[in-house]
C-alpha cells in the first residue's frame, strides 16, 4: 500500500491506538509491521480472528497474556553456549507458566472461538523444564535441593562462618578499647569489627573498608584470618558447584530452543489479535461482509478517531456507479468522508473491526490512493496546484480496476477554467480503468459531468440554511451548494459586500455561466451598474464543441465581442482585455513612454505593451459616480491598514511592501 496515503488517512494514528492496547514488545513489533493485505483470504483471516477476540472480551473474561519480559534477549542468545543466571531462568519458568495458563484458556473457549483457539494447541509448557526450573530456583536463588553436593557446601559454609563469628566476639573485648562500636559486620564477604582510626595499631589485621567520615576502619582481625581462609575455600566450592548447577539447567533449556520460540510466536501472535479485539471494543466495531472486487458500502460508519463528535456516514461507490463526487460547502464535512470511505478501506484489509452497522461491505483494493490536503511543501517549493498535480500524476501511473482514490477540492489551486478540463479528463481516464473514485468539488461543470455521464453520481454533504451550519450528513443523488454566501454571512462579512457578490455570481451566470465567466468578471464590477444592464459591453461568450461536458474545456475567445468605437488612451481602474492570456484585467498603472501598461490580474500586477490591450470596460462604467476607492481593489487589507496609519502619523519601522510586475514574456 501506498504509505503517502496512509499517512494522509490517518492509518498511523489507528496503529498508535492499536499499539497501547498490547502488553508485550513482540506484539508490538507486530502492530509496527502491520500493512493492509491486498490478498482476499489472509484479510478475511484476519478479520475472522479480530471478531471472535472482540467476542471473548465481551465475555468480561481476563485473557492471560504474558508480558514476556526479558524472553527476547534469552532467545537471542540460545544456541550460543550461554550460561544462564537464576533470574533469567527464574524468567523463564515464570513464562513457560503463563504458556500453560492461555493454553488451558484457549482450550476452554473452543465453542466462542474457534479459529483462535485452536493456535493454542502448538504452543508447548515444557513441564519437565519447568518443575526442574521450579526445584533448582527460587526467589532468584538456588535452592540446597539443586544438587546433593550444593547443600553439603552450604552447610560447612556455615559452620565456618559460625565460628569465624563466636571468635569475633570474643575479640571484641580484647580491643574494646579500640572499638568505635561493639558489633560484628561484614564487608566484601568478610568479617569484620569497626575500629578507631587514631587506634589502628592496636588491632593488626586487614582492613577491608572505611566510613564515610573516614575514622572509622573496619577492621579485619590477624585472629581469624585462618578461619576466613576456610570461609573463603568453601566459598569457591559453592560458585563451582553453582555454575555446574546452572550449565546444566542451560543445556535442559537449550534443549526446548524450537518450542520457546514457537511459544512467543504464538504468545506475539496472541497479543496482537486481542490488542486489535481491545481496539474494535473501544468503538464498537463490526466485521465487514468482505468481498473479492471492488466495492464500498458503508452503513452508519463513523470515523474512529472522532469519537462522540463522528456523524454516521452511509455511502456506497462501485455498484451502480464507480465515481462519487462529493460537494457542499466548506468545513461541511466533505474531506472527513472521503478520510473515513479510505481510512475503512485500509483497516478492513488490515483485519480490524470497524466503527459501523451491520450491511457493510468492503471489497479488497490493489491500491487506496489518496490526495488529501492542499500537499503545499516549502521544503520542496510546491504549490498547492502542483503538489495536486505530483500526487495526481503517482495516481496514474499506479491505478486500475483494483484501485480506490480519494480526491479532495478538484481543480483546486490553479485557473478555475484550465484546472475544471484537467479534472474532467482525469475522472474520464480513471472511468475507462474502471477504478472507484470519490472526489470532493465546488465547481458546477464537474457536478454537471457526474449528473450526466453514466457511472458517476452527485452527492452533497446537507447544510441547515436557516441555521447556517452543516448538518455533516450525506445524500447521495444531487450536487449540493457551497453556501459561500451564507456562510459569509456568518462569519460576519459585510453585507453591502456579500450582496455585491451576489450580484456578480449573478452576473456571470447570465454570461454564460459556469468558473469561466466568472473569472472573467473583473475585480470591482457592479453587476447592477445601468451600462452593464442594458448591455453596453458583454462577456465574451464561449464556443461549444463537441464531446465538452458543460463547456469544462470550452476555448476563450481571442478577442472581446464587442470593440469600443474609439480608442482613448487607458486610464487607471479601466478593464482591459489582455490579448496573450485571453483574458481581462484591471489597469494599475498608465502607459509609460515606451507604452508599457501595468494590468491587475487577480492579484498578480503583469506588464503589457499598450498594443496587445484593448479596453473592454471603461472605468466610469465599472465605478459608476466616480469616488471610488481603488486601492480596495490593487491593495491589500494589511498595506491599506499600514497605509491609512501611516497618513495619519509616523510610525517608526513600519513600511508598505508592493508585489513585483511580472514582465510579459
Amino acid at each position: 500500500m501506498n504509505h503517502t496515503t496512509m499517512t494522509a488517512l490517518e492509518f498511523h494514528k489507528i496503529k498508535a491506538k492499536l499499539a497501547d492496547f498490547t502488553v508485550s514488545d513482540a506484539g508490538r513489533a507486530l502492530v509496527d509491521r502491520l500493512e493492509p493485505s491486498r490478498h482476499f483470504k489472509q484479510a478475511a483471516a484476519w478479520l475472522k480472528e479480530t471478531e471472535e477476540a472482540a467476542a471473548l472480551l465481551a465475555t468480561g473474561a481476563s485473557v492471560p497474556l504474558s508480558a514476556m519480559e526479558g524472553i527476547g534477549p534469552f532467545l537471542a542468545l540460545l544456541g550460543k553456549g550461554k550460561i544462564y543466571t537464576e533470574h533469567e531462568l527464574g524468567q523463564l519458568a515464570l513464562w513457560l507458566t503463563s504458556v500453560a495458563q492461555m493454553k488451558r484458556y484457549m482450550d476452554g473457549k473452543r465453542m466462542t472461538a474457534p479459529t483462535i483457539s485452536g493456535y493454542a494447541d502448538s504452543m508447548q509448557d515444557c513441564p519437565e523444564l519447568v518443575r526442574e526450573l521450579d526445584r533448582c530456583i527460587r526467589h532468584g536463588r538456588l535452592t540446597d535441593q539443586a544438587s546433593p553436593e550444593l547443600g553439603d557446601i552450604r552447610r560447612h559454609i556455615a559452620v565456618a562462618e559460625d565460628r569465624i563469628e563466636r571468635r569475633l566476639n570474643q575479640l571484641l573485648g580484647k580491643y574494646k578499647s579500640a572499638l568505635q562500636e561493639q558489633l560484628v559486620s561484614r564487608r566484601n564477604g568478610r568479617f569484620v569489627i569497626p575500629v578507631k582510626r587514631e587506634l589502628r595499631r592496636q588491632v593488626p589485621g586487614t582492613v577491608w573498608d572505611e566510613s564515610a567520615s573516614g575514622q572509622t576502619l573496619f577492621v579485619e582481625p590477624a585472629d581469624v584470618a585462618d578461619l576466613q581462609g576456610e570461609l573463603q575455600l568453601w566459598r569457591s566450592e559453592e560458585e563451582r558447584e553453582r555454575t555446574h548447577i546452572l550449565s546444566g539447567l542451560s543445556d535442559l533449556a537449550e534443549g526446548h530452543a524450537a518450542a520457546f520460540r514457537w511459544n512467543m510466536e504464538a504468545m506475539a501472535s496472541f497479543d496482537f489479535i486481542f490488542a486489535r479485539g481491545k481496539l474494535a471494543r473501544t468503538y464498537d466495531g463490526i466485521a465487514p461482509a468482505l468481498v473479492d472486487r471492488p466495492l464500498v458500502r458503508l452503513v452508519g460508519a463513523r470515523h474512529p478517531l472522532l469519537g462522540e463528535k463522528a456523524v454516521p456516514l452511509t455511502v456506497e461507490i462501485g455498484a451502480a456507479w464507480r465515481q462519487l463526487i462529493i460537494t457542499g460547502p466548506n468545513t461541511g464535512g466533505k474531506t472527513v468522508a472521503l478520510k473515513t470511505i479510505g481510512l475503512f478501506a485500509l483497516m478492513g484489509q488490515a483485519g480490524l473491526l470497524l466503527p459501523a452497522e451491520r450491511g457493510t461491505e468492503m471489497g479488497l483494493f490493489e491500491h487506496v490512493l489518496a490526495d488529501v490536503g492542499d500537499g503545499q511543501s516549502i521544503e520542496q517549493s510546491l504549490s498547492t496546484f502542483s503538489a495536486h498535480m505530483d500526487a495526481l500524476s503517482g495516481m496514474l501511473r499506479a491505478a486500475n480496476g483494483r484501485s480506490l482514490l480519494l480526491l479532495d477540492e478538484l481543480a483546486a489551486g490553479t485557473d478555475p477554467g484550465e484546472g475544471i478540463a484537467l479534472s474532467i479528463a482525469v475522472l474520464e481516464e480513471l472511468l475507462q480503468r474502471g477504478s472507484l473514485v470519490a472526489a470532493t468539488t465546488h465547481f458546477n461543470e464537474i457536478k454537471r459531468f457526474a449528473s450526466l455521464v453514466p457511472g458517476c453520481t452527485n452527492a452533497r454533504m446537507t447544510f441547515d440554511s436557516e441555521s447556517l451550519r452543516p448538518l455533516y450528513l450525506l445524500e447521495i443523488g444531487e450536487a449540493g451548494d457551497s453556501f459561500a454566501f451564507a456562510i459569509a454571512r456568518r462569519f460576519g462579512l459585510p453585507e453591502a459586500v456579500v450582496k455585491r457578490a451576489e450580484q456578480r455570481a449573478k452576473t456571470a451566470i447570465r454570461n454564460g455561466g459556469g468558473a469561466d465567466a466568472d473569472a472573467a468578471v473583473p475585480y470591482g464590477a457592479l453587476a447592477d451598474s445601468p451600462s452593464r444592464s442594458q448591455g453596453s459591453a458583454k462577456m465574451p461568450e464561449r464556443s461549444k464543441k463537441p464531446g465538452n461536458v458543460a463547456g469544462a474545456a470550452d476555448d476563450a475567445p481571442n478577442s472581446p465581442a464587442e470593440e469600443p468605437k474609439a480608442k482613448r488612451p487607458l486610464e487607471v481602474g479601466d478593464c482591459v482585455w489582455i490579448y496573450p492570456l485571453r483574458r481581462t484585467g484591471i489597469v494599475y498603472r498608465t502607459a509609460d513612454e515606451r507604452g508599457d501598461v501595468v494590468v491587475q490580474v487577480q492579484k498578480t500586477k503583469m506588464t503589457f505593451n499598450r498594443k496587445r490591450l484593448s479596453l473592454y470596460i471603461a472605468n466610469t462604467e465599472l465605478y459608476p459616480g466616480g469616488g471610488y476607492d481603488l486601492d480596495i481593489v490593487f491593495e491589500s487589507k494589511e498595506n491599506r491598514k499600514k497605509r491609512n496609519l501611516m497618513r495619519r502619523k509616523y510610525v517608526p519601522g513600519l513600511s508598505i511592501e508592493s508585489p513585483s510586475e511580472d514582465k510579459e514574456k
